[in-house]
């Protein structure tokens, strides 16, 4: 009995004295404004009111703070997902552990497509001397459904495609099938790690941009592979937190006679490349391409023979199918509308060398993007 006795009271001291180290530790150490791992920004400490505390607000916005800055957070965080993990769990925070090494977003019925098509149709109709295209592009969750965990309900984006295709009065570029044919290819479309297509993914549906246009495609044959890292994991790896599952690699094909000029017109820097080497070294290794997020960006063809320009209104899809549209125009206007204040109509109809406008949304955020609403 005495034996039985101490061996709890020294697993009380221990407990106690673990919580407390962990209390002390959250109340002294050193606080994160920016989670790498996550690839967000962390909460801050909620500031006190009685009104915030009799709404629930206050408790809440605390209970968000403690964990996010909860100490040794991504450690807790890989073990929990390493356990789940050996008891067969095949889906982690909205994540599917799916076939071949990939993790998939679960895909969410859209909730707002009825605003989507009136702000497609809007700017279609705002502008006047440039043809508008839409491209829709299908995520992993649609292309590779076939990977998906037995049993996991899929949603399918196809449908929701064909609506707003129908009903935005843009000339659509359907690209589901060009994907859905290589998606057994020995080159990924999508990241394993990461929401994003890979370059390419995009190349397939630059494809089909062609097509649309009338356009000679550059072949990849003629460009130079490269691959830039073979350590991006992304953000759907840092919803899993699955702390042994390699990276991808991200590739680039570039053309070593091209000359570009790239302004950024929010920071006023310009420089002659596409990439962001520096991105190289963050956990956001996606930025490298276009340097991460600005309103607009303006890329000039300094050797094509041609003096037509394109208006490119998308999300982060976009960014790495900018070294392929770029090489049919003299300019490219890249805008964000998420952070461009101004009405696109506008910078389209007043430079009259602008011949087409090209938006593209993957179908995952495209319920839920702030710059939708504002494209025009």
């Amino acid at each position: 009995m005495k034996g039985l006795y101490l061996s709890k009271k020294l697993t009380a001291i221990l407990t106690g004295g673990f919580v407390l180290s962990l209390s002390i530790l959250l109340c002294v150490g050193k606080k994160r404004e920016f989670s790498e791992q996550e690839n967000r920004y962390l909460s801050s400490f909620p500031k006190f009111s009685w009104e915030a505390l009799k709404e629930g607000d206050f408790t809440a916005d605390l209970e968000s703070y403690l964990s996010d800055h909860f100490p040794f957070r991504d450690f807790f965080m890989g073990v929990k997902t390493g356990v789940e993990l050996c008891l067969g769990r095949q889906e982690i925070n909205g994540i599917y552990i799916a076939e071949d090494g990939y993790l998939i977003e679960k895909y969410k019925q859209p909730q707002n497509t009825e605003k989507i098509i009136r702000s497609f149709r809007g700017l279609k109709e705002a502008t006047e001397q440039a043809e508008v295209y839409l491209m829709l592009v299908p995520t992993a969750s649609c292309i590779y459904a076939d990977k998906l965990p037995e049993g996991a309900p899929i949603n399918s984006q196809l449908d929701t495609i064909s609506q707003i295709y129908e009903k935005a009065g843009c000339v659509s570029i359907p690209i589901e099938e060009a994907l859905l044919s290589l998606r057994d290819e020995k080159e990924p479309l999508y990241y394993r790690t990461d929401h994003h297509w890979t370059s390419y993914g995009a190349y397939v549906a630059y494809l089909e941009f062609c097509k649309a246009k009338g356009f000679e495609h550059v072949r990849l044959e003629s460009l130079e592979k490269k691959v830039v890292t073979e350590e991006f994991k992304g953000t759907i790896y840092s919803k899993v937190n699955d702390y042994l599952r390699d990276g991808d690699a991200i590739s680039i094909y570039v053309d070593p006679k091209e000359k570009l000029t790239v302004s950024y017109t929010d920071t006023k820097e310009q420089t002659d490349s596409l990439y962001a080497e520096e991105y190289l070294d963050k956990k956001d290794k996606y930025s490298y391409f276009l340097n991460n997020i600005h309103p607009l960006i303006e890329i000039t063809n300094e050797t094509i023979d041609t003096e037509e320009e394109l208006v490119l209104i998308k999300d982060s899809y976009a960014n790495c199918m900018v070294p392929f549209l770029i090489k049919h125009y003299k300019k490219i206007y890249v805008i964000d509308p998420r952070f461009y204040k101004e009405a696109a109509s506008e910078l389209i109809n007043q430079n009259p060398k602008v011949k087409d406008v090209l938006l593209l949304y993957n179908m995952n955020t495209l319920d839920t993007d702030l710059g939708v609403g504002g494209i025009y």
